[in-house]
């Protein structure tokens, strides 16, 4: 039973950053259908800033220590829109409508930048902001079984996070413009939609989700060169799993991957980077678009 509930809180903690890190690239491409490879870069920003941020706030050591997990919040919120209006409205707006494949190109030479601006910005050196994740202690789960709270107020968040994006999509005006432009971009323009002003906010949303992915991560982990590439694969095995385009998709594919995973490292630590592929091989192999993926009519 101790091991079980160790797999299954590994699992979920496992899931839910799948699910953060997986949110923004599939809602960008449900509604712009851009594979955006540089999404792992809005991962990088969101936490560097969040790290940076951190670690100046409690350098001073003036302040409520609980004001940081603002910090993290607002660091996201502000890197994520920043570079996510910029790049939509200074380089792929002159895109919609073009080939996938050349915006996939396109993002992945965004990443190689991106890539690079934050070894200018920030150096090769690695940040540290475990002060937040220290700041909650642990919870005793069973008579055994100790977790960071903070790992567990993740998941929490994740699905909080993932609710409000459900209730947006389904029950708001808002997000029913949004899905008439998903399912059907021209008759949206007949109607009056201002597609170009929902495809920046879409854009904008999903960098802000990748870069809160990588805010709340940073007080977790060491913040690193590279970070951002070695999470869009894993991101793509999730959204791939799921559905490319659908948020319970990417919730679903999240928790497989999750729980896939977790049942590796406690019972077959060698397997734990094959497992992960092999659940994408195996959902592909009897249902290449996804578990929750729609079949796309094209039009000839």
């Amino acid at each position: 039973m101790t091991n079980l509930l160790a797999i299954l809180f590994d699992g979920a903690i496992y899931a839910s950053w799948l699910f953060l890190v997986a949110a923004g690239l599939t809602i960008i491409y449900g509604v712009m259908r851009v594979l955006n490879m540089a999404h792992g870069s809005f991962y990088a920003i969101g936490a560097y800033s969040a790290a940076s941020l951190v670690g100046w706030y409690f350098s001073g050591q003036t302040g409520n220590p609980y004001w940081s997990y603002l910090l993290l919040l607002g660091s996201a919120l502000v890197a994520g829109t920043l570079v996510g209006v910029a790049i939509e409205r200074g380089l792929l707006r002159f895109l919609h409508g073009k080939d996938e494949i050349l915006m996939v190109i396109v993002t992945y030479a965004l990443l190689l930048i991106l890539e690079d601006v934050t070894k200018l910005v920030w150096g090769v050196d690695p940040y540290f902001a475990n002060q937040p994740y220290r700041l909650l202690g642990q919870t005793e789960v069973g008579a055994v079984l100790r977790f960071a709270t903070y790992d567990l107020a993740l998941i929490v968040v994740t699905v909080a996070i993932g609710l409000t994006a459900w209730f947006v999509l389904n029950r708001t005006n808002k997000g029913r413009l949004l899905r008439a432009v998903i399912h059907d971009r021209e008759i949206a323009v007949a109607m009056g939609v201002n597609v170009d002003a929902m495809f920046t906010v879409t854009f904008a949303i999903g960098s802000v989700l990748g870069a809160l992915a990588g805010a709340l991560t940073a007080p977790a982990i060491s913040v690193t060169p590279g970070i951002g590439v070695e999470v869009i694969v894993l991101a793509f095995a999730v959204v791939v799993v799921g559905g490319l385009g659908s948020i319970g998709g990417a919730a679903a594919g999240a928790v497989l991957v999750g729980l896939a995973r977790s049942v590796a490292v406690h019972m077959a630590p060698e397997m734990e980077l094959f497992v992960i592929y092999g659940v994408m091989f195996l959902v592909l192999a009897f249902r290449p678009q996804g578990l929750f993926g729609q079949t796309l009519v094209r039009r000839i």
